[in-house]
């Protein structure tokens, strides 16, 4: 997404990385990006079920009535206003090491020691209306559509089990979630891997540079893979959850 010019393709951009760093740099950030998605989805799920049983909606209590399927997209909006602030930091440090070319001074560690010593702690906050634009239209489209996936197979697939319910719309969801966000994505990767961003100011203009340099396509920079990797992954969180919540409602909340 930072250098389309030098890496045009998913497939040539693995082949450069393997052959010029080796088969470990493919895990590149992977340390920021696990210890944020923990804490990104401990917050976007808390939020979002808080904000449910806050605002109820009674026409999930009588199944005649048609749910508000509005709801959720608003509360997932919200929800993503929230995972933001707690996911900004690993993504900051995630974005400029995967552009680190090379093995020297690449680890995460290596660039957190150099974000403290150039910004100090408002490093950890670069792009900060960049990653509000990105997960504010995810995680309306995350749980929006869920919530509508689930809505639709139990409507016109009712013999469809819960679990395989579970699954798929979860699935969808990360799908068309990434769908609606990989545009304001693209700017935000760009705006948090240079060290010369401002913690907030710095995503716009990149925003309108990348749509007048290259055409409004090259938001979707990266869709596919991206696309690719949202099903299963978000087919297996969702499914997880709902179990989870299930498992503890049933033995421990009870």
């Amino acid at each position: 997404q930072t250098s389309p010019a030098a890496f045009p393709t998913v497939l040539f951009t693995s082949k450069s990385i393997v052959s010029n760093e080796g088969i470990p740099a493919l895990w590149k950030g992977a340390v920021p990006t696990a210890l944020g998605m923990v804490a990104e989805n401990a917050m976007a799920f808390g939020v979002n079920e808080a904000l449910k049983r806050t605002f109820p909606d009674e026409a999930k209590s009588d199944p005649t009535k048609r749910p508000d399927l509005m709801r959720p997209f608003l509360m997932g909006a919200i929800t993503g206003c929230c995972s933001a602030t707690v996911l900004l930091p690993s993504e900051v440090v995630k974005a400029k090491t995967q552009v680190v070319v090379g093995n020297t001074g690449a680890s995460s560690a290596d660039i957190y020691k150099k974000m403290m010593k150039r910004q100090g702690i408002r490093s950890l906050f670069i792009g900060f209306d960049a990653q509000i634009m990105r997960d504010m239209p995810f995680y309306a489209f995350f749980f929006g559509t869920y919530e509508l996936n689930c809505y639709l197979f139990r409507t016109f697939v009712p013999s469809m089990p819960e679990e395989l319910n579970f699954f798929l719309s979860g699935g969808f969801a990360g799908m068309l979630g990434w769908a609606a966000a990989m545009p304001f994505d693209v700017p935000k990767t760009n705006v948090q891997a240079s060290w010369d961003s401002k913690v907030v100011g710095s995503y716009f203009p990149e925003l309108i540079r990348i749509a007048r340099e290259r055409g409004v396509l090259a938001l979707y920079t990266g869709l596919i893979p991206t696309i690719a990797r949202a099903f299963p992954a978000n087919a297996a969180l969702f499914l997880g959850v709902e179990m989870g919540k299930k498992f503890f409602d049933q033995y421990l909340w009870a």
